[in-house]
């Protein structure tokens, strides 16, 4: 691994930081901070599939109790085919669904103009999704590819339960081989969506779940700026969601060539501190314990060295204030914070 291409340089952190502190601001984050566009890919898998069509359909609105009402609680007015009675989806739990009902939620999703019930039927489709038979049912159906073509739905919701949909499919190794060629697309939900949005935290779940193998880690392996700058603006939540991401990257040796040159803003040291939450410290020192464990050639380090804003050089140089901030992390409260300092330090 380890192409040794570097992004651009980054801007004036200070300044950043003011920019997107505010609500709802557009994370126009890695474009403010390199001056240019994040490069990416646009290419992907055809986010239409033929789907399941419905012969002569019939508007039924699924009362209480319906398939929908039972696994999302909300009703949807969608098309049913021929044949199939609205009983025979009454009293269904999620794990128990026939084929016939997931076509029918498939179909009902390519065949509706309504937003809310495109996040009904994908919060319901979502749901399913937690059960193994239920995931294989949606691949061999086409369903993943329809459902992810509402990855560019014009409506934040929709997206957000898009997201969470493929999220559930994708903890199936065999949905994950089709899933991937979104990547380019959920980074750029990332890049592009307001600060600590529902749609950010949902595109990290995502990629969580993707990357906890190795097998699909390069895909990422341009995105290390985009989420180490989304770990210095960023909420609690989605500070935790986005370490995890790094942490499986960074249990990769292969990756580590890739990870060490990405450009990486100053202060993600500062977030060394007692005063982070326990919960992002924790996972933080994680991270830092696999970079610490990354061993350089003396020749590859002193190239790293002279690469500007690199993550080597703010956290892996002799330079750096890591260390002094985590022996300063020796007399945190928390045990087990006390615990992974002193495994990095020693």
């Amino acid at each position: 691994m380890g192409d040794g291409s570097i992004t651009p340089r980054l801007g004036n952190m200070k300044a950043l930081l003011g920019i997107v502190a505010g609500a709802g601001a557009s994370y126009g984050l890695y474009k403010l901070m390199s001056g240019g566009s994040f490069k990416r890919n646009k290419k992907s898998a055809a986010t239409e599939s033929p789907g399941v069509r419905s012969s002569q359909p019939i508007e039924v609105t699924l009362q209480p109790g319906s398939l929908l009402a039972r696994v999302s609680g909300l009703d949807v007015v969608c098309p049913r085919p021929v044949g199939v009675a609205s009983a025979d989806i009454i009293h269904q739990s999620p794990g128990n669904l026939d084929p016939q009902h997931l076509k029918m939620l498939l179909s009902c999703l390519q065949t509706s103009n309504n937003p809310p019930d495109r996040c009904r039927i994908l919060l319901t489709l979502g749901n399913s999704a937690a059960f193994t038979v239920n995931q294989n049912l949606i691949r061999e159906f086409e369903g993943i590819h329809m459902i992810a073509g509402f990855l560019s739905d014009p409506v934040a919701e929709v997206r957000v339960q898009t997201l969470n949909a493929l999220n559930n499919l994708c903890m199936n190794i065999q949905n994950q081989e089709h899933i991937k060629v979104y990547v380019p697309q959920v980074l750029e939900l990332i890049e592009m969506s307001p600060v600590n949005s529902d749609l950010q935290l949902g595109a990290l779940r995502l990629l969580t779940n993707l990357s906890v193998t190795d097998k699909h880690q390069h895909l990422l392996k341009e995105s290390i700026t985009l989420l180490l700058s989304l770990l210095v603006v960023s909420i609690e939540a989605l500070q935790v969601q986005t370490l995890k991401v790094l942490v499986n990257l960074s249990s990769n040796p292969d990756m580590m060539d890739d990870i060490v040159q990405a450009q990486a803003p100053a202060s993600v040291v500062l977030l060394f501190d007692a005063r982070t939450a326990p919960a992002v410290l924790l996972r933080l020192l994680t991270f830092a314990g696999n970079l610490k464990a990354w061993r350089p050639s003396a020749q590859v380090a002193d190239e790293l060295r002279r690469k500007q804003d690199c993550l080597f050089r703010v956290m892996l140089d002799e330079s750096s204030q890591l260390h002094s901030r985590l022996v300063q992390l020796l007399s945190h409260p928390d045990g087990e914070i006390q615990s992974q300092v002193a495994r990095i330090l020693t």
